[in-house]
């Protein structure tokens, strides 16, 4: 069980910026074995850091440049003032680099439309930090409130108060609020139709310490978000009010006690309403650092190639809310929130019974048909076919020109490299061992299908495994190891019982051995040396 090489290894990181926050991403990277570099141009900080993780073989940098002309560093963080954000994700995808960095995104609406065309345009990843779409509770608070545990939703309001650190290169709004902004918009789910906003200035005339942002959404859900660096005591909480029940996360008190569910209700008397109250429970959530999840998210982003849960455009609707909110305190009226762009339309037909979720790309001239599913952070290539009743993802990775026949489902941490052939009720899994009463999810394990390799109907394609260029499994064949490229397998558990061609053909090779034989249908060259067959490229093809 090896799978492709690239899928497993922890890729190299180099952090820019090690100051009050990245020195966070620092520790957390180099937790999860990724952390290569430090760049920051503060000598005394970056030396002390280097000393710190020298054991790791981490190295200290002053300059970006230094980062960006290492073709070993895989990935970049950033954690640099907010002023600086644009241009250094733009320097680090130009150099072909994959991108987390910290809220916000940018500072302009253009800026972020060009950052997320251009992550797009050169295949890199782009992942802004809205780190409360990692934390436990808050998926935990999303999750039962899309299970309808709450009812409709009517009112959620969040505090973020400190005293302190006073900044001197944004105000408090985008300081604090991008967080809270994040989290509200993706529990209600739409973006709000009005904001009002007012700040007051009070240790420095030109800088917000305190803002208080009131939110009206399409749905009739009302919020507000309270934010101070000049509070006695710090808090950090958000409520959510349903007309079923209402929670409380209280990122302050202790792990059990985070999350508190209400089951108020309102009864009515002689047309009088009247509260009946109820004491709450407190929801148990496994614990975990949110900044080691967010980081762990990332570096799995970089590996599978995955679309991150905060990616550009997540970042996108983000900036244009606290866009919003700025103009509203600067002009005390009322503002309405502009859609950001959508990317561009692509030309690919899908039947009027399939769903595609939010943030799906499908490349132009591939067709979806009847009760298909595709789920979101999904990728589909150009000119793929997929057929009747298939589910894809989430966050599963198709190439081009790929036929997947009726009846298959590709799960997550599938990927389909260019003109794969998927039969008729084929399976992935993506456990070993599964138990219908046992969650495994930390356990899935990744399965790779090279370009051209061919799946017969009704074959399994046991998880964790790697399927080679051009291979051809057989129907009803249950696939327990990696197969070379080229490999025909047939058989439960699957075996190797000879060579086929690019074509399709079966080519005059034994099983294992040294020989060479050509395709009967196009002539091309094939060498066999001992238990691998390789494509001699002599016809130009």
């Amino acid at each position: 069980m090896s799978g492709d090489s690239s899928i497993h290894a922890t890729p190299d990181i180099a952090i820019i910026g090690a100051g009050y926050w990245g020195k966070n991403l620092v520790r957390n990277f180099h937790a999860a074995g990724a952390l290569r570099m430090i760049c920051d141009q503060n000598t005394e900080q970056l030396a002390m850091l280097t000393a710190q993780y020298s054991q790791g073989g981490v190295r200290g940098v002053q300059t970006v440049a230094e980062v960006l002309r290492d073709p070993d560093i895989k990935g970049v963080a950033i954690a640099t003032p907010a002023c600086t954000h644009a241009d250094l994700v733009r320097e680090s995808l130009l150099a072909g680099k994959d991108v987390f960095v910290e809220k916000p995104l940018c500072l302009s609406l253009s800026e972020g439309e060009s950052l997320i065309r251009l992550a797009r345009d050169r295949g890199c990843i782009l992942m802004v930090g809205h780190l409360l779409w990692y934390h436990p509770v808050v998926l935990k608070l999303k999750q039962l409130i899309d299970a309808g545990e709450f009812g409709k939703l009517q009112y959620i309001y969040s505090l973020r108060l400190n005293l302190g650190k006073f900044r001197r290169e944004e105000n408090v709004l985008w300081s604090f609020a991008p967080h809270d902004i994040s989290v509200i918009l993706g529990l209600c789910q739409e973006m709000p139709e009005s904001i009002i906003a007012q700040g007051g200035n009070f240790i420095n005339q030109k800088i917000a310490d305190t803002t208080i942002t009131l939110f009206r959404f399409p749905s009739g859900v009302q919020a507000h978000i309270f934010v101070s660096w000049l509070h006695p005591i710090k808090e950090q909480k958000l409520v959510v009010v349903g007309d079923r029940k209402m929670a409380v996360f209280d990122d302050t008190a202790p792990w059990p006690n985070k999350l508190q569910i209400f089951p108020h209700t309102i009864q009515w008397t002689n047309h009088i309403p009247s509260a009946v109250k109820d004491p709450g429970e407190y929801v148990t959530v496994a614990q975990q650092e949110p900044l080691r999840a967010e980081c762990d998210h990332f570096l799995e982003c970089i590996r599978k190639r995955l679309t991150p849960r905060t990616d550009g455009a997540e970042g996108l609707r983000v900036l244009s809310v606290l866009n919003a909110c700025q103009t509203a305190m600067g002009t005390q009226t009322p503002q309405r929130v502009a859609e950001p762009a959508s990317p561009p339309a692509v030309d690919f037909f899908r039947h009027e019974t399939a769903i595609i979720d939010d943030d799906v790309n499908i490349g132009s001239g591939s067709k979806i048909w009847h009760f298909s599913h595709i789920l979101t952070g999904s990728r589909i290539g150009k000119g793929c076919n997929i057929g009747q009743n298939v589910t894809i993802g989430p966050r599963v990775q198709i190439g081009d020109g790929c036929k997947i026949q009726n009846n298959v489902s590709i799960y997550e941490g599938v990927m389909l490299g260019d003109e794969v052939f998927c039969g008729p009720s084929m399976v992935f899994t993506n456990v070993i061992n599964p138990r219908a009463n046992i969650s495994r999810k930390h356990a899935f394990l990744s399965t790779r299908v090279d370009r051209g390799c061919t799946i017969g109907a009704n074959a399994t394609i046991v998880c964790g495994n790697r399927l080679g260029r051009w291979s051809f499994i057989g129907a009803g064949a249950v696939v327990t190891h990696d197969v070379p490229d080229f490999a025909l397998m047939v058989g439960n558990p699957a075996r190797r019982i000879g060579w086929m061609s690019r074509f399709g053909e079966k080519l005059d090779l034994p099983v294992s051995g040294h020989g060479s034989a050509r395709c009967p249908h196009t002539g091309e060259n094939y060498v066999l040396e001992g238990d691998r067959v390789t494509w001699v490229t002599d016809t130009g093809a």
